[in-house]
């Protein structure tokens, strides 16, 4: 069994209590490795080394071609260990090996393209009233507490991990309690390529208590974190302590938006794309499906006939199309959910069980499930429920899509299919979302920023965005003529 210890100032270590966590693989429920289970003395710890790395200058003073060095290490160490990291992750996440494979892949490429914009120009000069010359440069921001969900464990840490070293900060990142393995592998090329100690420290242990640390600590001067929303408001508050930087992305309700001029197969497969990639457990899910009424019978009978027929299983047979939910207590609630969208009176025309069935008995198997005749005030149309439940609504116009679709307290993402570019650009336009598509749903790229509108979040992770979340921007104005002001007579 796999025994997982936390990374601080460079050491492999156990937490301070030497309590441990069983982690567990979700497509057959046995333990797969005993993680160290961190409290708030060692989060105290992993803070207090980051700071004194911090303040020592050995990382933020480096010049950044050095730093960016580092970063391409790791890219290159994370693509030789792809298999063997990929592997793990579909153990302890349970989604498809198709899928961890590329996210290793795309997070090597997150490292590359930081390490490329370390070294790019990030300043600015004014030409200002003579004899002075102002200019602006980014800084560091200093020690990072950075909280990331078990949806994505590897992708998601090096989306904030990877800006945060670019930029010269040091951090204390902290998996989530569920899925922590591939952040020990990760922090294992971090130690083999290098990287000063207690620049990066990995700390495990749960939100309630490490995390809370971390958004509450006065040494820490930015928090950034991924995950629900009401977790975001608790590290919000927390982190008026001492006024530090917060970035957060969190919940969604996605609306992805089909007219009757879509092209029709196209449509059908993104809708299911959109909701039922990694088993719905993704925060910009398409979780809501906006049909036109003139399509609404043919869209959802081609819907239910595919969704009925996608591969279920544990994601390193290469013939699941869908895996596990993540762990038991996230399966119970995805299916409470269920439960309440019947009570409400929508119609179930698709799965809405679990799947105890050819060998899933044990697994945390939940079915592609698709709910019709729902209406705008109902739980599972209002409410995230980070699981394969799609609920659609009907409309008759473009207003009242754009009216039905802005309709949530969230507002991270949206899509719209339709063969006419004017109206879809109309649409996106009126859509309160950070990230939206036309024709396609998903894709996402390190070069483009992510984040929403609404209570899904505050700030952008990636592109330049996610990099300049991790500065502070510093004024400098000099004098060209040095002598006095001469603004007192005397």
């Amino acid at each position: 069994m796999i025994q997982l210890k936390m990374y601080i100032n460079g050491e492999w270590v156990n937490a301070q209590s030497e309590k441990t966590r069983d982690i567990v693989n979700p497509a057959n429920g046995q333990v797969i490795a005993q993680a160290a289970e961190g409290d708030v003395e060692d989060a105290r710890i992993a803070i207090q080394v980051a700071r004194e790395a911090f303040d020592s200058g050995e990382w933020s003073d480096m010049p950044a071609v050095q730093r960016a060095g580092y970063l391409f290490a790791i890219a290159n160490k994370l693509e030789e260990r792809a298999d063997e990291i990929s592997r793990l992750e579909t153990e302890d996440n349970g989604k498809p090996l198709r899928e961890t494979q590329f996210d290793v892949a795309d997070a090597a490429a997150c490292f590359r393209y930081y390490a490329g914009m370390a070294t790019k120009p990030d300043g600015q000069t004014y030409h200002v009233a003579d004899p002075m010359q102002a200019m602006v440069v980014r800084e560091p921001v200093g020690v990072c507490g950075l909280i990331v969900p078990w949806n994505y464990p590897l992708l998601m840490a090096v989306w904030k991990i990877a800006p945060a070293l670019a930029a010269g900060n040091t951090i204390v990142f902290k998996p989530s309690e569920v899925t922590p393995v591939t952040a020990v592998k990760l922090f294992e090329i971090i130690e083999e390529v290098g990287i000063p100690k207690g620049v990066a420290n990995l700390i495990m242990g749960a939100g309630a208590t490490v995390g809370n640390e971390l958004a509450e600590s006065h040494f820490v001067d930015k928090v950034s974190f991924t995950g629900g929303t009401a977790t975001g408001r608790s590290i919000m508050k927390a982190a008026t302590g001492n006024i530090k930087k917060i970035s957060l992305e969190l919940g969604g309700k996605s609306p992805n938006i089909v007219f009757a001029d879509a092209d029709f197969e196209t449509a059908v497969d993104y809708a299911l794309f959109g909701i039922f990639a990694n088993q719905g457990q993704v925060c910009s899910a398409g979780s809501r499906l906006l049909l036109q009424d003139s399509i609404y019978d043919r869209f959802i009978e081609r819907l239910v006939e595919r969704a009925s027929k996608i591969r279920v299983g544990p994601g390193d047979d290469p013939s699941t199309e869908m895996g596990p939910l993540v762990s038991e207590v996230h399966m119970r609630k995805v299916l409470n959910y269920i439960e309440i969208g019947k009570q409400e009176g929508a119609k179930l025309v698709c799965g809405g069980n679990r799947i105890t069935h050819n060998g899933l008995e044990n697994g945390y198997f939940v079915e592609p499930t698709i709910f019709i005749d729902t209406t705008p005030e109902m739980r599972i149309v209002q409410e995230e429920i980070f699981g394969p439940v799609l609920a659609v609504q009907k409309f008759t116009d473009e207003a009242e899509a754009i009216q039905l679709a802005n309709n949530t307290v969230y507002g991270l993402a949206g899509g719209v299919f339709t063969q006419d570019g004017a109206k879809a650009m109309r649409v996106i336009k009126k859509l309160r979302a950070g990230i939206t598509w036309i024709n396609s749903y998903h894709p996402t790229y390190n070069e483009a920023p992510w984040g929403g509108y609404k209570q899904s979040g505050i700030g952008r992770g990636l592109g330049t965005f996610g990099y300049d979340e991790f500065t502070e921007v510093k004024q400098i104005n000099i004098n060209l003529q040095v002598g006095p002001v001469g603004w007192f007579e005397n």
